[in-house]
């Protein structure tokens, strides 16, 4: 059957699927970019173990079955595990395999490798081999097992899971720890050589993908696959915690929450003309650098908000840059612990800025007055979405609390005076 080695095979394959998106196109998947193409030559090439973490709706998974239908002829002495969560799940992909491997371009490769067509020799709902599949073992050449299923005594080439995590792992830690636990088990079933590829979207902190290696992440604002106004409308659609998990891959407290409202947002710059910066100084440590501009009008506050996890001197051309663009003037900086530092340097660099001396507690403060205001909070589109997902994850014991510590004394600033 087989009529070249394994080099020039894998040689032929590569110039084959230079752009595989186009293949993936022509098998029925329309919406595939340049970026799926990326995606499926990853998981067909790569030598390393690979996460790849997209928001709902980036077809991963469409990639996921071209790469599972090409890596069954490519490679006919390689088995594949695939897992799911549940094992009705798993009947699915091995559905979408079974189609694409009845496609032309497919068999196309084929005739280019074997001089000869795919054909399935084996099929049922958790298994598929093709007429290439060689082992001396007897084994199907692609298993689909749930994760719940015992797996001692298997071994695979290829070990990949595709949503193993879900939203049950959100709301439980018992789930999460046995789903952990599960994929520790997959080290054990792996070839010597072989490969774990995981696919995905991150719904917990400490969920599964905390042990997961060299991950790749793709949120909603960076695919182009979601128009503004479609973010827009998941955003609306949905509770903040459930759109940050699915869409943003960012994680925020549901339980105990105290902004549980979505935010709304502006294209509208010139809203935040004339009003005031503050910096939330990191100097070192967990701590993040917030940056926030605010302006009140009209009975609602405008904001603006970056967030780094860097020293604050680092950003702070970055920050007065920002408050130039937007016209938002003295920049205030809390003198408690830098003694006016901060603030010399931005007077150092011929800009205003004002300093205050913090007396009231932090969760007061966040409470009193962010909290208050939130209902009536407007941001402005280029916020970053981890300044805004860090207000969204406050709570009384939040490990971090900058961003909302920042906003919390715009809000106040705006709250108390009387310019009006």
């Amino acid at each position: 059957m087989e009529t070249v080695s394994e080099e020039e095979r894998l040689k032929t394959a590569k110039r084959f699927l230079r752009k595989p998106e186009q293949i993936g196109r022509k098998i029925g998947f329309a919406e595939l970019t340049p970026l799926h193409g990326q995606w499926i030559r990853e998981m067909i090439f790569g030598k390393e173990d690979y996460t790849l973490q997209a928001h709902r709706g980036s077809y991963k998974s469409s990639c996921l079955a071209v790469a599972i239908s090409l890596l069954l002829v490519i490679h006919p002495t390689r088995n594949i595990i695939f897992l799911r969560k549940a094992e009705n799940d798993v009947a699915e992909m091995l559905g979408m395999v079974s189609k694409i491997l009845r496609t032309e371009p497919v068999n196309d490769l084929a005739m280019m490798l074997y001089q000869q067509p795919v054909r399935i020799a084996s099929e049922g709902n958790d298994h598929l081999s093709v007429n290439f599949w060689t082992s001396p073992m007897g084994a199907q050449q692609l298993q689909g097992i749930g994760l719940r299923a015992s797996i001692t005594g298997k071994h695979a080439w290829y070990v990949i899971t595709d949503d193993i995590c879900n939203l049950t792992d959100r709301i439980s830690r018992a789930e999460r720890e046995r789903t952990k636990l599960q994929y520790d088990e997959l080290q054990n079933i792996r070839n010597r050589g072989g490969r774990i590829i995981n696919l995905g979207t991150p719904w917990h902190k400490e969920d599964v993908f905390s042990k997961m290696p060299n991950i790749h992440r793709y949120d909603c604002y960076h695919t182009g696959l979601l128009t503004k106004e479609k973010i827009d409308e998941l955003r609306q659609s949905m509770a903040p915690s459930l759109f940050a998990a699915n869409y943003e891959l960012l994680h925020i407290a549901a339980e105990d929450a105290f902004f549980e409202t979505s935010p709304v947002f502006t294209d509208d710059a010139a809203l935040l003309r004339d009003g005031i910066s503050h910096i939330d100084a990191s100097y070192g440590g967990k701590d993040y650098t917030a940056f926030t501009c605010a302006r009140r009008r009209e009975g609602k506050i405008y904001l603006y908000g970056r967030l780094w996890h860097k020293h604050a001197e680092t950003v702070l051309d970055e920050c007065i840059a920002e408050a130039d663009r937007l016209m938002c003037w003295p920049m205030y900086c809390e003198d408690n612990g830098d003694k006016g530092f901060l603030c010399k340097e931005i007077f150092a660099r011929d800009h205003w800025g004002e300093t205050y001396t913090e007396r009231q507690n932090k969760a007061i403060k966040i409470t009193s007055f962010l909290r208050k205001w939130w209902p009536k909070i407007v941001f402005l589109q280029g916020t970053d979405p981890e300044y805004i997902n860090q207000i969204m994850d406050y709570t009384i014991q939040a490990e971090h609390d900058d961003a909302p510590d920042s906003a919390a004394v715009c809000c106040r600033y705006w709250d108390q005076i009387e310019w009006w």
